[in-house]
């Protein structure tokens, strides 16, 4: 089961931080809360992956989602913090050079 743990930060940016497996069951829920913040006018976003231990392409094409509906909308999807199994499912996918994952949510703006 995954717990999404979602703030807004002083400077605006919207952090989502999944607990747990981001996989076909989880993902329509990130999905969910991207769509949310995206309709609160949040369009700033970082996706900060430090709690979530798996992501399958279920996740990956969440992730890819969020990343289209948030640049229509004028903002994007960063990620921050994520593990070595998901480095690792990024760089075998490419994927990494368009969710560029950073070190931290602090420099993900």
């Amino acid at each position: 089961m995954i717990e999404f743990n979602n703030e807004t930060l002083a400077n605006g940016v919207g952090v989502i931080r999944p607990v747990g497996r981001l996989n076909m069951v989880s993902a329509p829920r990130l999905g969910a809360n991207i769509d949310a913040l995206i309709s609160d006018g949040t369009v700033r976003l970082v996706v900060d992956l430090a709690g979530t231990d798996f992501i399958d392409s279920s996740g990956l094409g969440a992730l890819i989602t969020g990343l289209k509906k948030t640049r229509q909308a004028g903002g994007d999807l960063r990620l921050a913090n994520p593990t070595a199994q998901i480095t690792a499912v990024l760089e075998m996918t490419n994927l990494n050079k368009v969710l560029q994952p950073v070190s931290s949510v602090d420099g993900a703006y």
